[in-house]
C-alpha cells in the first residue's frame, strides 16, 4: 500500500495513462454489461478508483456509481471533480464493511485487486461477495505472472477464482495494451469478467 500512496505523491501512475490510451477498448467493455438489465441499471462500484478516472464514466452510463480508495489525496481530487451521479469515499477494498456502502450491481477493478497481496486479495474477494446483489458481475483488469514481480505481481485466472469463489467466470480476454508501454506490455493482461452466484 505504501508504494501505491508514494504513486500519487510522485505523480507516478501509469494505470491513468492505460485508462486514457485504451479509453475505446474499456468502453466496449462496459457496453457489455447493459443490455442484459433493465433500467435504471443499478449500483456500480469502482474498486480503488484513484482519483476517479472511471467512475464518472460508469454515472454517465446510466448507474449510480461509487469510487473508493484508501488514498485520502486520490479521493479528494476525485471529490473536486463534481461528477453528478458519483459519490467518492475513502475506504479500504480489503475491508469494504465499515464504509457501509450497501450492495452492489456491478463491480468493476482496474488493477486494484492487483497491487494486493495473497491474503488481501482473499479479503477483497470476500467483501466484494458480501456487497454484491444477486447476479451482480465483476469486471477486473489484471496482469499476469511475468519474471519481472518485483514490476507488477502477477495475477493468474487461479487467483482470481480462489479469491471469488462463489462467482462464475463468464470470459476471460486479452486487454489492449495501448499505452501500457514496456514492461507492462510483457506482462500479458487480461479481463476477467465474473458473476456472483445464487
Amino acid at each position: 500500500m505504501m508504494r501505491y500512496a508514494l504513486a500519487y505523491r510522485f505523480g507516478l501512475t501509469p494505470w491513468e495513462r492505460y485508462g486514457r490510451a485504451a479509453a475505446a477498448s474499456i468502453g466496449a467493455l462496459l457496453d457489455r454489461e447493459e443490455p442484459e438489465r433493465s433500467r435504471p441499471l443499478g449500483r456500480a462500484i469502482d474498486l480503488g478508483c484513484g482519483r476517479g478516472q472511471y467512475t464518472p464514466e460508469l454515472a454517465r452510463r446510466g448507474w449510480e456509481a461509487v469510487g473508493i480508495d484508501n488514498i485520502p489525496r486520490a479521493i479528494d481530487a476525485a471529490n473536486r471533480r463534481g461528477v453528478s451521479g458519483a459519490t467518492f469515499v475513502v475506504g479500504d477494498v480489503t475491508d469494504l464493511a465499515p464504509a457501509d456502502l450497501g450492495t452492489f450491481d456491478f463491480f468493476f477493478d482496474i488493477g486494484c485487486f492487483q497491487g494486493l497481496n495473497s491474503e488481501q486479495r482473499l479479503a477483497e474477494g470476500r467483501g466484494v461477495s458480501a456487497l454484491a446483489d444477486p447476479g451482480a458481475t465483476l469486471l477486473m483488469l489484471a496482469f499476469g505472472p511475468t519474471r519481472m514481480r518485483s514490476v507488477a505481481g502477477g495475477v493468474s485466472r487461479a487467483d482470481v477464482e480462489a479469491a471469488f469463489p462463489s462467482w462464475q467466470t463468464l470470459s476471460v480476454e486479452p486487454a489492449d495494451t495501448t499505452g501500457l508501454g514496456w514492461p507492462l506490455t510483457q506482462t500479458a493482461p487480461q479481463w476477467y469478467r465474473l458473476r456472483r452466484q445464487a
